[in-house]
């Protein structure tokens, strides 16, 4: 069966799904609200309580993210399971690169407004947590997607 996907327009239902998960102790490849989450696993109960059932599972992963080989791994499933995005959307999923030779690793929504923006993300070492989107975070965003939605 194929499923047809269209752009969830609205950022505030997924921030508030997103603010629900803050204060998770942050768990590498954990997903689940209130106990553990990284933020891939954010990312992914955003998606089960916005659209249901996830069409693939996660292979394992190193905390790394491919960091030794390179391999954009994270990127590509974004662009597979996501819809291209511009960036300044609330609700936008946002991709970083912690490093500018490493490959993109970490995950946030956009959460807050141009004027004082910030990103929900789970924080290594910390929790999921919403903290200030600035130029250190912004300068490392390299691509912006937005939650599909079942036709």
């Amino acid at each position: 069966m194929t499923v047809v996907h269209k752009a969830v327009d609205n950022g505030e239902r997924i921030i508030a799904i997103a603010r629900t998960w803050l204060g998770t102790p942050y768990r590498h490849q954990a997903c689940t609200k209130g106990a553990g989450a990284d933020c891939l696993g954010l990312i992914r109960g955003v998606w089960q309580e916005l659209l249901g059932q996830e069409p693939e599972a996660p292979p394992p992963y190193t905390a790394d993210w491919m960091e030794t080989s390179g391999d954009e791994q994270l990127w590509r499933a974004a662009d597979r399971l996501l819809k291209p995005g511009v960036g300044d959307r609330l609700g936008e999923v946002l991709l970083f690169r912690m490093h500018r030779r490493s490959p993109a690793k970490h995950l946030a929504i956009l959460a807050n407004s141009k004027s004082d923006p910030t990103i929900i993300h789970a924080y290594s070492g910390r929790a999921v947590i919403e903290s200030p989107l600035g130029e250190s975070w912004h300068r490392r965003i390299v691509a912006a997607f937005r939650f599909p939605k079942e036709a």
